[in-house]
């Protein structure tokens, strides 16, 4: 594509806007075009001097999320947009749609069924017409849970290409701040989901996200975890995953997307893993703070007082915070013929926000630069899907862990 620039950020003075905008200064080859955009010049101006020498060039490009022309230029300038404005379903679609009408590549960090459901059923059809992946979903929602089980998927096709029957992520440690924006994106979904019933069926619906919900293999329910419990044949207690419940429909996408390569029996789930003496308070704990907050946000009287206690949208965690913070994950991966594997992701960095920043920022690098080496295909896309083996690559060579071991 002939466009003006590489790559555009839009919400570029944003808390993760400024931070994938350092990431991009730091690691973007020589030569690659990137702008930033966002509603202020002036502010954009502060992010570009902040980020010293290599930004001196970056041209500032002001654009509005409520105004269509301006993201329609947006989209048309470059070859890669990445939006950190959200919650997207207030306001993402109308950049996903300029984006596929305009035949450009898209990523962005989006947490939300609803949002990424509105996108499927707005521009899927325009965007396989144009050539764009629209990429949801690149920061530690969904790229940890996505490529881990497209590693092992690679790892069991590898030996006799044994299809995958069971795969469960599990949360082993996470360090760092809580995301105001995810607060705000979580809020956003249960008032919608209380006033729709539709909306309620479809964030319960564990294939809420396929591409063909009557097409897929008959696997009766798949319930996510939501009570603390003790794993038959184990010693280890386990927990529900705060986000579970999204990053679950993301990975069914990625094996239906691929025409159920992964297998077409495979049941995935994500918990959270205690062990030792205190496990199962432990998992008591985070259970009952995860019900705890999910029923208050969803009583509006009380919002005003957990708005006090609570990171707003557009603030995150001290530099300290983010620097010291971490995450390690392990996928248990069994095959058909009772092969298991298992998948290590890991990295150093606050989860939400420094290694966030590194996975969208390498995921538009992915995106812009990385040509042939994408997978063949266009639409809405998972991390998985829209870049696959590109960004498994890319992030080893910023330090993170994606490991796969008999």
């Amino acid at each position: 594509m002939a466009r003006d620039v590489d790559i555009v950020l839009f919400g570029a003075s944003g808390f993760v806007g400024r931070l994938t905008a350092a990431h991009l200064a730091a690691h973007a080859p020589a030569g690659t075009r990137i702008a930033l955009a966002g509603r202020s010049r002036e502010r954009l101006a502060a992010v570009a001097r902040d980020l010293g020498p290599a930004a001196a060039g970056w041209p500032l490009v002001v654009a509005d999320a409520s105004d269509d022309g301006s993201l329609r230029a947006l989209a048309e300038s470059a070859r890669v947009v990445v939006s950190t404005v959200g919650p997207y379903l207030r306001h993402g679609l109308p950049l996903v749609r300029a984006c596929a009408r305009a035949g450009t590549h898209y990523a962005d960090l989006t947490g939300e069924v609803l949002f990424v459901r509105r996108s499927i059923d707005t521009v899927e059809e325009e965007a396989r017409a144009g050539g764009a992946r629209i990429v949801h979903s690149c920061g530690f929602d969904s790229v940890p849970s996505d490529l881990a089980v497209l590693l092992a998927h690679e790892w069991a096709r590898r030996r006799d290409d044994d299809p995958l029957v069971s795969a469960t992520l599990e949360v082993l440690s996470v360090r760092g701040g809580f995301s105001g924006g995810t607060v705000d994106s979580l809020r956003l979904q249960l008032d919608t989901a209380r006033r729709d019933r539709r909306a309620r069926a479809l964030v319960a619906d564990p294939y809420a996200l396929s591409p063909d919900r009557d097409g897929e293999p008959d696997l009766g329910a798949q319930p996510d975890t939501f009570r603390p419990h003790r794993r038959e044949g184990a010693g280890d207690w386990v927990a529900p995953f705060v986000m579970a419940s999204y990053n679950t429909r993301v990975v069914r996408r990625s094996n239906a997307l691929l025409d159920h390569a992964y297998g077409p029996r495979l049941r995935y789930a994500e918990v959270v893993a205690f062990s030792g003496r205190t496990a199962a308070l432990r998992a008591s704990a985070v259970t009952g703070v995860l019900a705890g907050l999910t029923g208050l946000l969803a009583v509006q009287p009380l919002r005003p007082l957990l708005d006090r206690v609570l990171p707003s949208p557009g603030a995150g965690p001290s530099e300290r915070t983010r620097r010291t913070g971490r995450f390690r994950l392990r996928l248990d991966a069994r095959t058909e013929s009772g092969r298991r594997a298992t998948v290590t992701v890991a990295a150093q960095g606050d989860p939400g926000y420094a290694a966030t920043a590194v996975m969208l920022g390498e995921s538009a690098l992915a995106l812009a630069l990385d040509g042939d080496r994408l997978p063949a295909r266009a639409g809405v896309l998972t991390p998985a899907t829209g870049i696959g083996t590109p960004l498994v690559d890319r992030l080893r060579r910023r330090g993170f862990t994606l490991d796969v071991a008999d």
